[in-house]
């Protein structure tokens, strides 16, 4: 239907065609219908990086202007809180269990609507009857932009997914702290805390011994870190060593007034072996109540804790318990370690069964070992001594420390979570993550320091005089506050892995009498190659 009017020039002109009296409207026209498609094209893009500005474009304005906005606040208010409030997005998303899950599932929405975002604005952007060319460009464009768009949230959600997978399984969610843990400050743990001390315990719990038998603490180191430079000090007491103590004011004194020892007065080797500091884990929680110590995590790591503290003069604050069975599937994950090795070292064999070793890692400079042999570099001791295979595990941890970079971690972030939660358990607090992953960037940039406990050093295992231990510790701790250089080996002539120089707080006035004085070992040098030491 049409209606003629009269036009200035005496012309007849039609209006336009309208719809029939009391019949709905056709489908409005795309406001960029009558555009080019290569505009469509630019503007596609356009709202794949500013999610709905396409559908304002194409005339959908409430659409477009409802989603650019749910944007705009989206990323404002994420930069805005990791400007001003970062700490408090740390404890939120990383200290609450399920919440890096909750975050994961958040990307994988978020994706999904921003490409649904992204092909829509695309359909309403382009010409009207677009030709079979412009359809198959036009579908190549959106999955491009989505590819683009969706690749970083996707491998985002698949790292928090894992990420939370493997805290809820190393450390869980917060509990009240034991007897055994301190009450720390989560809007600065270090305000008053000056060091931090984490036992460290290896154990072989696998290795063809009953799950019944127990682990066999083999390894116990304590890594004392100062919090305000990094400098960390390593204390290793021998597996062998007896009469460990526990304080007086602790439920544990009750039970072994004399230290971990045997009542009998000339008991037999299979005795003493049953009161030997790497069989405390196992022992000891099946002589006591099982909450003697309160609520715990772990009660043998926990008996450890307060023994191992008592002896060394420390107040130890956490463990972290490495199976040393599962440890070679951590090193491959990061990638292997290099290391210096100055003598052969046995893979496998038993000594007293006369048992040999499957071979050997041979001697030699910037050693290369993947887990397997890492796992044996610091376990093998067939002919060899436990004081040998103790320097060696303190090296394996600078190797560690020095070798594993940021980019190492991310680009192998999945199996080095998968190998962690099979292999590390600890009683860090959740909470505590962020900054300590703060303060173990600041122990990277400094050079390990270590004492190690032996008959060199005029410990004596089987009656140690824990007063002298103590009064050590405290040297060496003074050594590394005061800048002291530690003892170094002048045959070294290579290192076991690459070091930043330490910053000491002050410098020592002499460095002849520094090394004269010291009474930590520099870990830089002792797992140098120098093989004539061996």
């Amino acid at each position: 239907m049409s209606t003629d009017f009269p036009a200035p020039d005496g012309a007849t002109a039609r209006r336009a065609a309208g719809p029939e009296p009391g019949k709905p409207a056709g489908p409005a026209r795309r406001a960029a219908s009558s555009g080019s498609f290569s505009g469509s094209l630019g503007w596609t893009a356009l709202g794949a990086i500013i999610p709905g500005l396409g559908l304002w474009r194409a005339g959908r304005k409430i659409a477009g202007g409802v989603i650019m906005g749910v944007f705009v606040v989206l990323v404002g208010g994420a930069a805005a809180l990791l400007v001003t409030s970062r700490k408090t997005l740390e404890n939120a998303v990383i200290a609450q269990q399920g919440m890096l899950q909750n975050v994961a599932i958040g990307l994988v929405v978020l994706a999904v609507a921003w490409v649904a975002v992204i092909g829509i604005s695309h359909l309403a952007l382009r010409p009207v009857n677009p030709s079979i060319g412009q359809r198959a460009a036009g579908a190549a464009v959106v999955g491009i932009l989505s590819f683009v768009v969706a690749a970083p949230m996707a491998m985002g959600a698949n790292l928090a997914w894992i990420t939370g997978n493997t805290l809820d399984s190393l450390v869980g969610g917060d509990e009240t702290p034991n007897s055994t843990q301190p009450t720390i400050n989560t809007v600065d743990p270090w305000a008053n805390k000056d060091r931090l001390n984490i036992l460290i315990l290896g154990g072989d719990s696998g290795t063809g011994r009953s799950a019944s038998t127990g682990m066999r603490a083999d390894t116990v180191i304590v890594a004392s870190i100062d919090t305000h430079t990094g400098a960390t000090t390593l204390f290793t007491l021998p597996r062998n060593a007896e009469k460990m103590p526990f304080p007086s004011d602790s439920p544990l004194h009750k039970y072994y007034p004399n230290g971990f020892t045997s009542d009998q007065a000339n008991p037999d080797l299979y005795t003493r072996s049953q009161f030997l500091l790497n069989a405390m884990y196992r022992v000891v929680p099946t002589k006591v109540p099982h909450d003697i110590l309160g609520k715990t995590k772990d009660l043998g790591a926990d008996v450890m804790k307060v023994s191992v503290g008592d002896a060394l003069g420390l107040d130890i604050d956490y463990f972290v318990k490495i199976n040393m069975d599962g440890f070679k599937d951590f090193i491959n994950a990061i990638g292997g370690i290099t290391v210096n090795i100055n003598y052969k070292i046995p893979i496998g064999g038993q000594t007293d069964a006369n048992i040999q070793p499957d071979g050997y890692l041979q001697p030699g400079p910037n050693q290369h070992l993947d887990g397997h042999d890492a796992l044996w570099y610091a376990r093998g001791r067939f002919h060899l001594d436990d004081y040998k295979r103790m320097e060696r595990q303190r090296c394996v941890i600078n190797a560690v420390v020095q070798q594993t970079t940021p980019q190492v971690v991310l680009t192998n972030f999945q199996s080095i979570a998968k190998a962690g939660e099979n292999t590390i358990t600890t009683d860090v607090p959740r909470s505590l993550l962020p900054d300590l992953v703060e303060l173990g960037l600041k122990v990277k940039d400094t050079k390990l320091r270590s004492v190690v406990f032996d008959p060199q050093s005029g410990f004596n295992s089987p009656n140690p005089n824990w007063t002298a231990v103590k009064k050590k510790v405290q040297k060496a701790l003074k050594e590394t506050s005061a800048g002291i250089e530690a003892s170094a080996s002048p045959t070294a002539t290579g290192s076991s892995s690459p070091s930043a120089s330490s910053t000491p707080t002050k410098k020592a006035t002499s460095t002849a009498t520094a090394k004269a004085t010291a009474k930590s070992d520099d870990l830089e040098d002792i797992c140098g190659y120098h093989p004539e030491k061996s």
